[in-house]
């Protein structure tokens, strides 16, 4: 009688797998062809407003598609522009890890104790609304010219979302698996390695991609800070010397590199969501 029962289950069940897959497949495909063709959409729509400002401003010819994909085909295979992105990208890391070594710690502070949300709150939340580039001059002050004050520009800029993302997934732990922990006389330790750091992993994951964001477009003012190298310098560098389809691929690569950032960080969520429980 079992296998009777049994049987039309496992007939059913045994096809689902393959149809799913094939089904998110499809998806992921139509995806892929909905996002090339918004990206399409965007050059054509690029390539029109260059065309019709050409007759009012005539450089506008040199920010054309044409002209800023032939110098950023240039630009990357030659090699000049390869180690400004290299710095760039250098920055970024340094900060946002600077950033998490501070908004994690301060999040895990501020999200366990109601005291520390109370007295931190107000300042921090005004802290935050100040714009990371009006320290700019105050940054160049104390910690001169080169690539301290963009670190610490670029550090101010993260931090927020890191440490606001990290407290509030402190405040959303289950206090039973906190209280379990202190009945099986768990160590501190254990019990931030064990239950604080998985379950509030996704929170984090989501702040960094947030500051991804946010540090990736300060970036490009702050290397206009004395530094001589980077992309931001690079738009100055070809901004003076009037090169204008190579300012409008670097700004291309500027895009193309913040995209390609995003997409890792909003992966690796992805990836943690997926995780077994």
């Amino acid at each position: 009688m079992r296998s009777i029962l049994a049987e039309p289950a496992t007939l059913r069940n045994r096809p689902l797998a393959p149809a799913l897959a094939s089904l998110q497949r499809l998806g992921v495909r139509a995806g892929a062809l909905y996002a090339l063709a918004g990206l399409t959409l965007l050059v054509l729509v690029w390539s029109l407003c260059a065309r019709l400002l050409e007759s009012s401003v005539p450089l506008a010819a040199a920010l054309a598609p044409g002209a800023t994909f032939q110098s950023l085909y240039q630009l990357v295979f030659s090699g000049e522009l390869n180690s400004h992105a290299v710095m760039s990208l250098q920055r970024v890391l340094t900060g946002l890890v600077l950033a998490l070594m501070i908004g994690v710690p301060v999040g895990l502070a501020v999200g366990s104790s109601r005291l520390a949300e109370s007295l931190s709150g107000a300042a921090f939340q005004f802290l935050r609304m100040i714009s990371p580039l009006s320290w700019m001059p105050i940054a160049v002050m104390v910690f001169g010219i080169g690539d301290a004050p963009i670190y610490f520009l670029l550090t101010f800029a993260a931090v927020w979302p890191i440490m606001l993302n990290t407290a509030a997934g402190v405040r959303q732990l289950d206090t039973r698996w906190l209280m379990l922990a202190r009945s099986l006389s768990a160590t501190r330790g254990e019990v931030l390695l064990r239950i604080v750091a998985p379950g509030i992993l996704g929170h984090v994951l989501t702040g960094v991609r947030l500051a991804i964001g946010i540090i990736w477009i300060v970036l490009v003012p702050c290397e206009m800070l004395g530094v001589s190298s980077g992309l931001g310098y690079y738009i100055l560098d070809t901004r003076d010397r009037m090169a204008y389809s190579e300012l409008m691929a670097v700004i291309v690569l500027i895009g193309a590199l913040g995209f390609v950032l995003d997409t890792a960080a909003q992966r690796a969520y992805r990836r943690w969501a997926r995780r077994p429980a």
